[in-house]
């Protein structure tokens, strides 16, 4: 019987391209052979989940399968290469980082930074594979690929790993340094690790790196911001509260009387840009009452809400406007 796809991935026939990538991400994530060391099904699996992914996220090929099924590539999709070999196309544009000199490849073992990366590759077709230049051999195409990494691996740099699955079946794994301070959307460039042709040299990687969010902290260039929970006392008498860092924990001085939105600053303790100098921490103060508050204190917060408005007629929405 033929391979349904969207079964293979899991999907309805009427899914979305976005839905499609979500659901072979985590289809490759649950059948990677590097995943699964005892499972001598998973190879198979996982390159089930490669071909089902390479028809259905490319809009001609998924056009054609819709119509014709399991037959659509003798009726106008057999020009171009077969099955895994579809996902493989040139990639113009230029390098941001070149780190040729820095992988190294392996199959299995541990993550260093952690974690395996959650890693989806998406290749896309942009003409012939030769680069402009002298005359020379044929070259390989470039192949694009995307990569998510850790918000600290980002900030700090490390190592990672990235798998693709080549034209012939085989799943390789590299091993990708990540330069420190890296940005969202940035490229690294592996040189030689593209596609290859025979007599010729090898195209290139080009990996895209996307940053996962971080719970406490956000980035604004080489800066970062921070979130600080503190208790109504901390804020109303002052405190020093242990805040972590890129650069390790700090002891953050709370002046007295600060209220929730108070942004302190720490100098030389944001994001270190490629020249070493690095951006400044911005604490943000967030007030946090204990939960629940028992008769007790609510008539303690009573009194110093009633000592408040008779010493300062406090008014703290006297600027809120439309």
């Amino acid at each position: 019987m033929a391979e349904d796809y969207y079964k293979t991935l899991g999907v309805g026939r009427d899914a979305s391209s976005a839905d499609i990538q979500k659901a072979y991400r985590k289809l490759a994530r649950k059948y990677h052979p590097d995943l699964n060391p005892d499972d001598k099904t998973a190879k198979g699996k996982f390159q089930e989940v490669q071909r089902a992914f390479d028809v259905l996220n490319d809009p001609s090929k998924r056009e054609l399968y819709d119509r014709y099924g399991s037959s659509f590539e003798s009726m106008g999709a057999g020009a171009g290469p077969r099955g895994g070999r579809a996902a493989w196309s040139p990639e113009p544009g230029g390098e941001e980082i070149d780190f040729s000199q820095l992988f190294g490849e392996r199959f299995g073992g541990g993550d260093p930074s952690g974690g395996f990366a959650d890693i989806f590759t998406q290749f896309r077709r942009a003409g012939g594979g030769k680069r402009s230049g002298r005359a020379q051999g044929a070259r390989g195409g470039d192949v694009a690929a995307e990569l998510e990494i850790p918000f600290a691996t980002a900030v700090l740099g490390g190592q990672t790993q990235i798998s693709l699955q080549r034209p012939d079946g085989q799943v390789e794994t590299l091993s990708v340094k990540i330069p420190q301070g890296i940005s969202e959307g940035k490229k690294i460039r592996l040189r030689g690790k593209g596609e290859a042709v025979p007599g010729g040299a090898a195209g290139d990687l080009l990996i895209t790196v996307h940053v996962a969010p971080h719970p406490w902290f956000t980035r604004k260039g080489n800066n970062l911001e921070v979130r600080v929970p503190v208790t109504l006392a901390e804020a109303a008498l002052g405190a020093k509260v242990d805040v972590p860092t890129p650069k390790g924990t700090i002891a953050l001085s709370i002046p007295p009387g600060s209220s929730s939105g108070r942004k302190l600053r720490v100098k030389g303790h944001g994001v270190a840009g490629r020249n070493g100098e690095a951006g400044d921490l911005y604490a943000e103060i967030q007030i946090v009452l204990p939960s629940p508050l028992d008769e007790e204190c609510l008539e303690l917060v009573k009194k110093l809400d009633a000592h408040a408005q008779s010493a300062h007629a406090q008014q703290p929405r006297k600027d809120l406007r439309w």
